[in-house]
């Protein structure tokens, strides 16, 4: 795996972030020695990418949803008989 010092790894930020994001994982070093690894994420993309309103239409929320159990939750919390 590539060593890069600290130095270099300042300067050349962008271009070894982008290796890296395509595959080509890099160390820093301080000093020589080795002090962080930089690799890719593994996020999801395309259709496994998670997005909001993917059930729109599928589930029906109540009117009432603020107010379901109020009782119920009361009497755990000692704020009702």
């Amino acid at each position: 795996m590539r060593k890069v010092n600290i130095h270099e790894a300042k300067t050349r930020l962008s271009r070894l972030v982008e290796e890296a994001a395509n595959g080509k994982p890099f160390i820093i070093a301080k000093a020589g020695r080795p002090r962080v690894k930089v690799v890719a994420l593994d996020a999801p993309t395309g259709r496994k990418v998670r997005r909001l309103g993917f059930l729109a239409g599928q589930i029906i929320v109540p009117d009432d949803f603020d107010s379901m159990g109020r009782v119920e939750i009361a009497k755990l919390f000692g704020g009702g008989d």
